[in-house]
């Protein structure tokens, strides 16, 4: 039914909506924490540039809907004023002293540990979305298990190389126990393409044996070729089911779930940094809005899956230590607690200089990655 939408239209429709989602949840982690510590929040923007719509509630909070769909922000008051220029405000910053009463509703004027949990708290409610959107999930469609039993040997693999037979059992790999086929999935493209040890089970029989992935092209759960380390072994589908898992199970699963993602990411990376995989995978805006679309075709359930792996990935890159980024502003508390005072305002500005340097060459490089990918 949904055929005649699919898309540019359909597609860019659900990247706002991908956006607009993961971009309240990590504003309102900012927006409640903010609150909670009595601080004045003067508007909640979804996008930048000039507002669209929005109303103002009880408090004098301005909740809005802006023109550009590429991010948002909470404007609290006292804060910095390289906010009013994301606003696009005109105002300049008054130079008077503050009454009692507004430092005591200002940013600014918060102990560094308060303003560390108002930072902090974008990315950390980030991660807290995504194990409830896994743990509904697991409780109510249930978790993919597969029999982690080889199906199939891709002739001339290096899985045929090491001699794995079908109806093998894989018991563990380098020592990490292997309970589900998508354990094997989850462990061996994040390798180092160095010799593996594979604990097999053949017919009652404990095997051990070595086996080097090779760098291969490889369909993520969306269909889309990525260049990843295999074995060249896959499933039999007849062992796949979905388990429903129990209240508390389902939740410890979840924040496993999450956990993994962190650790699959940061070790991407870092495999990325030290040039042992390539950066090809690593998409901006444009693939991410192709991503949605392909997302939003698979269902609702494809759809928030994607929309939590995405959180997740917003909430890490905010935490690294870049000026411009939640992380950065971390940093320059830290500093600030060891000095026992803040960094001056010329050193935060050409750290904010830096960080707006980085964060730009990052995203024309991800934006040609796109482009190539493309």
């Amino acid at each position: 039914m949904l055929e005649q939408f699919f898309g540019v239209p359909f597609t860019l429709l659900s990247f706002v909506l991908v956006l607009t989602v993961v971009v309240f949840v990590h504003e309102l982690g900012h927006f409640y924490i903010a609150r909670r510590n009595g601080v004045r929040c003067q508007a909640f923007s979804i996008g930048f540039g000039p507002e669209l719509f929005g109303y103002t509630d009880k408090l004098g909070t301005r909740w809005k809907f802006s023109l550009i769909p590429l991010g948002g922000y909470v404007k609290m008051f006292g804060e910095a004023e390289t906010m009013q220029a994301m606003e696009g405000g005109s105002e300049e910053p008054t130079a008077r002293e503050l009454t009692p009463e507004e430092k005591a509703v200002s940013f600014k004027h918060k102990s560094i540990g308060q303003r560390a949990a108002i930072v902090f708290a974008g990315p950390a409610i980030n991660f807290l979305f995504a194990v409830l959107v896994f743990w509904i999930m697991f409780m109510t469609i249930g978790r993919p298990v597969t029999e982690p039993i080889i199906g199939q040997v891709v002739e001339g693999s290096a899985a045929a190389e090491a001699g794995l037979l079908i109806q093998d059992r894989v018991k563990s790999i380098d020592g990490r126990a292997i309970a589900r086929f998508e354990d094997i999935r989850g462990i061996v493209p994040l390798s180092d393409g160095g010799p593996m040890t594979l604990v097999i089970d053949r017919d009652g029989r404990e095997l051990s044996l070595s086996i080097t992935p090779r760098m291969s092209d490889e369909a993520d759960g969306l269909g889309n070729p990525q260049k990843r380390y295999i074995l060249g072994i896959s499933a039999s589908g007849e062992s796949s089911r979905a388990v429903i898992l129990n209240p508390l199970d389902a939740f410890t699963t979840s924040v496993g779930q999450t956990y993994e993602m962190v650790e699959g990411t940061l070790i991407a990376m870092g495999q990325m940094i030290a040039g042992t995989r390539g950066t090809e995978d690593m998409g901006g805006p444009v693939r991410i809005a192709q991503y949605s679309g392909q997302a939003a075709k698979t269902g609702f359930v494809g759809f928030m899956a994607f929309v939590a792996i995405l959180s997740i990935n917003l909430g890490l890159i905010n935490l690294f230590p870049v000026p411009m980024l939640d992380g950065g502003h971390l940093l320059f508390y830290a500093i600030e607690a060891v000095r026992g005072r803040p960094l001056s305002e010329r050193a935060q500005e050409w750290g904010l200089r830096v960080g707006l340097a980085l964060v730009g060459a990052l995203m024309i490089f991800v934006t040609w990655n796109d482009i190539a990918h493309l």
